[in-house]
């Protein structure tokens, strides 16, 4: 049974090979003016130097402490430092972003004035790996929304640091998964099954930065990306099941759609078990539609792999031809205009 300070806020910071970028983040935590909080560091194997930075920051805060693992993932990760977190609330703090100041004072007092919410949000903003800022906010978020679902299903519209959660809404959802891609998504996706309301702090609280070493979640189509986020998806529909959304959801509609196209995606790529699970989600939310039964026939003559294959070539085909139709059209030499008396003479 985890034990539980009332008041106190955890920050789970999960780290790989950023030593640098880490001591920024801890920073920013440890620079709140709120108190009490603790900062459990969890290295997830890394091969650099990042453990021993960790300890040193540890030896120099006794807010800090740290927890070495083999590489697992960012999940796993979470989660080591969520079983040793013992503060009324959560925040999970990806090594390469920052906390902007004033985030826990204002949303643990936006929880405390709305007992009825489990997780409290505010605006993010970007800074490139130039050094500029974006002043906007980041992910569409900006509007007030009272639970995850159904905008969820459109996008992830708050990063990982954004939102502060209470501690037993993490406690009831159970552990993160091991999913390499979108297992953020999910775990917020899952948390939005419960029903959790939503409190907006209207300020900027976070910010996610950009560097050379780039970010997970942006790591491209590879077929294990593309496992893990078929997987996802998956999983998403059922939270969203049993959250109720209804079946005629604009949002529902728009996550069919991008199921499909992921089930199309991972037939390129030769994953036929992961297409042919994607397209049942995407079947699933959108109702019968004739594109649907056209692809699904198409898969049972060819295969789910080749049949994503053909898809992506007529993709490509129909690209091509619309570019053409909206390509200007060269001049015929009878349509050019005459040039004017004076634009001869000054040739």
């Amino acid at each position: 049974m985890r034990r539980v300070r009332v008041g106190m806020v955890s920050t789970i910071v999960p780290v790989y090979n950023r030593a640098v970028l880490l001591r920024e983040a801890v920073e920013s935590v440890i620079g709140q003016r709120y108190r009490p909080i603790e900062v459990i560091i969890v290295d997830d194997g890394s091969t650099d130097d990042t453990a021993e930075r960790a300890e040193q920051l540890a030896a120099a805060h006794p807010e800090i402490s740290v927890v070495h693992q083999p590489n697992r993932g960012p999940g796993p990760a979470r989660e080591a430092g969520r079983e040793r977190a013992q503060g009324e609330f959560i925040q999970y703090l990806d090594s390469d972003d920052v906390l902007l100041p004033g985030k826990f004072e204002a949303q643990v007092a936006g929880l405390r004035a709305r007992p009825d919410c489990a997780v409290s949000y505010g605006y993010t903003r970007h800074r490139k790996a130039d050094g500029l800022l974006i002043e906007s906010r980041w992910k569409s978020g900006g509007g007030v929304v009272e639970t995850i679902f159904p905008s969820f299903l459109r996008e992830r519209w708050w990063d990982t640091l954004t939102p502060l959660y209470r501690a037993e809404v993490c406690d009831d959802v159970g552990p993160w998964t091991d999913l390499i891609a979108n297992e953020d998504w999910e775990y917020d996706c899952r948390i939005g099954a419960t029903g959790a309301r939503l409190h907006c702090h209207h300020a900027y609280v976070a910010e996610v930065r950009d560097h050379g070493a780039g970010r997970l979640s942006r790591c491209g189509l590879s077929p294990a990306v593309l496992r893990a986020r078929a997987r996802a998806h998956e999983l998403i529909l059922g939270h969203a099941r049993r959250a109720r959304v209804p079946g005629d959801a604009p949002e529902l509609e728009h996550f069919g759609r991008r199921c499909f196209l992921l089930a199309r995606q991972c037939g390129v790529a030769g994953l036929a078990v992961e297409s042919e699970r994607l397209f049942a989600v995407a079947s699933d939310a959108l109702g019968p539609r004739m594109r649907l039964r056209l692809y699904r026939a198409a898969a049972r003559t060819l295969g789910w792999a080749a049949a994503g294959q053909l898809a992506a070539r007529l993709d490509g085909l129909r690209d091509a031809v619309r570019s053409l139709s909206t390509r200007p059209l060269s001049p015929r030499p009878d349509d050019l205009p005459s040039p004017s008396p004076d634009a001869t003479q000054r040739r």
